[in-house]
């Protein structure tokens, strides 16, 4: 197949560039505004209780969480002029501007459920100061319908409102800030990345023009990929954070296949082939192994699919369709390119130093002195990756909330206002519904009055008295209000304003306010005790809390089909192209080993905060329990890049020898520069977002830096030389005699740096 690619692109290379430039600004036409199409949402797990109790909630009883705060502050300004009555929010003032406010809200098209201090009276929706006072609803529209109601609100009413200051918040207007900050992210990422990695490329191949290649295979990739994620968000939720995934992989795996590629031909050149002859054997040779890559990388990608989980499945499909795109831009826009430009390719040339001859390399002395000490080296580095892999044995997992935005947000302003000095979290409450829920006994007065609900034989049923003062002594509840009352720590301590709201026809739901921050340890704890309760129906209980720990049971059921799918489709795909045993189980054992320093370090970072002045991010106490997930799908299919150039190299000169140390540290030397530069370049992409400003992006791009860099130094340099060397001649068994090649062994291009044209460099 090869073959044929090779002939199409030397026969037509500027048809096939031509077709290829031709469907990316076709594509970028289309997916234009991709990132205005794509949400922050994602996070609730289909078919769970949660999610299952907030669709009951708003299909039976028509409404839901408020997802709508104004946070109304008495101006500093207008006190200080003496405009405002005494009393704070509580003053005459302030109160005629509080109900205006409520006034006008409630007259905007899909806002409901609108409440506020002034309205009811309730306590908790005023500060402990009596200075500020909330006003809640609920948008009821489409997501991107509620998106245009938020901006309209801000609009209207952030800012100054009679002797009100006045901010907008919620989960909405959070929500809709994150797609704002992703986006200005993405931006700022990218000319972070780009001028940082076309640098470092220029330095690498010291060709200016050389160093501009790699945008080729980035643009089919990104560009490509953004038309793939609008159509799928026409039929399923595409996360906005599939946009910053596709453009961190398509950056960096532009990089990475280019760096290959561009190599094999420079040195196929500097042997004296012509151009025609170097590029043919660059498709055939390098092509394998991008081919390789890009199955690995997409095989592990698709691994997210087996949750039951929007935003990993948004990754999935995002990280599946820009590998399969790089690798099409690789194998076809990239060698058009190269057979357009030809001799042009070393044009602007920087000048570098004289290579140097294979023995005399640093990467192989480095091979020979940890094969000489293979066992101590082994003990030594493996005890370093997992010395940095100790923070991730203390976890605490979590999900992403108002936090996850930088504290100039406003909505994450409100919320931390809300945190600080009201009683109760206005973002926290959740609601156990019993759906087929019915009064006992008084049925036929229900029945007969018409209305759809008697509420007083609802009152009487004892048994949903005596399953909401449980719920409210249950540590870690505030309080639960419903149909009976409101409850505190077991007693009834009041009437219940609105009883009606908390019944249907058939059906009754319980208001649970907790006293604990809704993303914690002590909530999971809360909602487990809640769950454990008897209680006289079934009920599902639903919320932020509830949510959590859903989540957490979903990513944790799926965590060995996962790590299944995985090593078996990484193992199987290593033993064909070499056709050995111990190197796939080598490669997953190294892999995990290189993985554990990166779970380390986002523990060490982001849940114990630190580095969170520099990074700009709020600790939680808490890490975000999908990252560990994404980044090992990620991570492990990038490694496998690094582990098939370096063994296919070395599986050549053992053919060719049949000395093991001689092979690996041949093998190194034609490598390690390579490999080096590849992970250096990729690193530099990941930590571009770690410039950002959402803290799930952040904690993504660090991961997968350290993996990556920890990958390419600690374990290919010093992990893979050791085990090899003490493997000896079973490192290829059973095919173990040397020339016992398997036919479809992977061949795979020294480094660029190792022999290039005039004008290169080696390392």
């Amino acid at each position: 197949m090869l073959n044929r690619v090779a002939d199409l692109v030397i026969a037509a290379p500027r048809v096939v560039l031509g077709i290829c430039l031709v469907l990316v600004v076709a594509g970028g036409i289309y997916g234009r505004d991709t990132a205005g199409r794509l949400s922050p949402a994602g996070y609730e797990v289909g078919g769970s209780e949660s999610t299952e109790a907030q669709t009951v909630l708003a299909e039976q009883f028509d409404t839901g969480p408020a997802n709508l705060i104004l946070l109304a502050t008495v101006s500093d300004e207008t006190v200080a002029a003496g405009g405002a009555a005494p009393g704070g929010v509580d003053g005459r003032q302030a109160r005629d501007d509080g109900l205006l406010l409520v006034e006008r809200l409630s007259a905007i098209t899909g806002v409901e459920d609108v409440a506020s201090y002034w309205t009811s009276g309730v306590s908790q929706l005023r500060s402990d100061d009596g200075t500020r006072a909330l006003v809640t609803a609920r948008i009821v529209a489409s997501e991107d319908g509620v998106y245009d109601r938020v901006e309209q609100i801000r609009e209207e009413f952030a800012g100054q409102a009679g002797t009100l200051e006045v901010a907008i918040g919620g989960s909405a207007a959070a929500n809709l800030e994150i797609v704002e900050e992703s986006e200005r992210d993405l931006l700022r990422a990218e000319l972070i990345a780009i001028p940082i990695t076309t640098i470092i490329m220029l330095l690498v191949f010291r060709s200016v023009v050389a160093a501009l290649l790699p945008l080729v295979v980035s643009a089919v990739a990104v560009v490509g990929t953004a038309a793939v994620l609008k159509a799928m968000s026409e039929v399923t939720l595409v996360s906005i954070f599939a946009l910053n995934l596709t453009t961190a992989l398509g950056l960096g795996m532009g990089v990475d296949f280019s760096l290959f590629s561009i190599s094999r031909f420079r040195e196929e050149r500097a042997a004296g082939a012509d151009n025609e002859t170097a590029l043919r054997t660059m498709v055939n040779r390098s092509g394998r192994s991008i081919m390789f890559s890009g199955m690995t990388t997409a095989a592990t990608l698709a691994a997210l699919l087996l949750f039951d989980y929007p935003l990993l499945r948004s990754l999935a499909i995002a990280g599946f369709a820009v590998v399969i795109l790089a690798t099409l831009g690789a194998l076809l826009a990239l060698p058009a390119t190269i057979a357009i430009l030809g001799d042009r390719i070393d044009r602007f040339q920087l000048r570098g130093a004289e290579p140097t001859a294979v023995e005399q390399g640093w990467w192989y002395r480095t091979a020979e002195r940890v094969m000489r000490h293979p066992r101590l080296t082994a003990v030594v580095v493996v005890g370093i990756l997992l010395l940095l892999g100790t923070p991730f044995l203390r976890a605490q997992f979590g999900i992403p909330d108002d936090r996850a935005l930088p504290s100039t947000s406003q909505a994450r302003q409100v919320a931390d206002q809300v945190r600080a000095e009201f009683d109760g979290s206005a973002f926290g409450a959740m609601a156990a519904v019993a759906p087929e829920y019915s009064a006992q006994g008084d049925t036929d007065s229900t029945a007969a009055a018409g209305a759809g609900v008697d509420v007083e034989a609802v009152d009487r049923n004892d048994d949903l008295t005596a399953y909401a003062a449980a719920v409210s002594s249950v540590d870690g509840v505030a309080r639960v209000e419903t149909v009976t009352g409101v409850y505190q720590g077991g007693d009834r301590v009041a009437e219940t304003p609105t009883p009606d709201r908390f019944v249907a026809a058939e059906g009754v739901w319980l208001s649970v306010v907790p006293a604990v921050e809704p993303i914690s340890g002590e909530a999971e704890r809360m909602v487990a005790s809640i769950r454990e309760l008897p209680a006289p129906a079934t009920f599902l209980l639903g919320g932020e809390s509830a949510r959590l720990v859903d989540n957490k049971a979903e990513i944790e059921s799926k965590l060995v089909p996962v790590g299944i799918w995985v090593v078996t489709v990484v193992g199987l795909l290593l033993y064909w192209s070499f056709g050995s045993v111990l190197v796939p189980i080598k490669a997953v054992a190294l892999n995990l080993l290189s993985l554990t320093a990166a779970f380390g370090v986002i523990v060490w970072i982001f849940q114990d905060g630190r580095f969170s002045g520099l990074l700009g991010f709020t600790p939680t106490g808490l890490t975000d329990g999908q990252t560990p997930v994404l980044i090992f799908c990620i991570a492990f299919g990038l490694s496998m890049d690094y582990e098939v150039f370096l063994l296919s190299r070395i599986k050549e000169e053992w053919d060719r020898t049949g000395d093991t140390a001689r092979s690996v540290a041949f093998g190194l030397q034609r490598t390690g520069g390579i490999i080096t530069a590849a992970a250096v370049l990729m690193a530099v992409v990941f930590l571009s977002f770690a410039s950002g400003h959402v803290t799930f992006i952040q904690m993504v791009g660090v991961g997968l830096a350290v993996a990556i860099v920890t990958d390419a130094t600690l374990v290919r340099t010093f992990l893979v030389p050791a085990f090899m060397a003490i493997a000896g001649r079973f490192n290829w068994w059973p095919s173990d005699r040397p020339g016992d090649s398997v036919a479809r062994t992977v061949v795979v291009e020294p480094s660029a740096l190792a022999r290039v044209s005039s004008g290169g460099i080696e390392l």
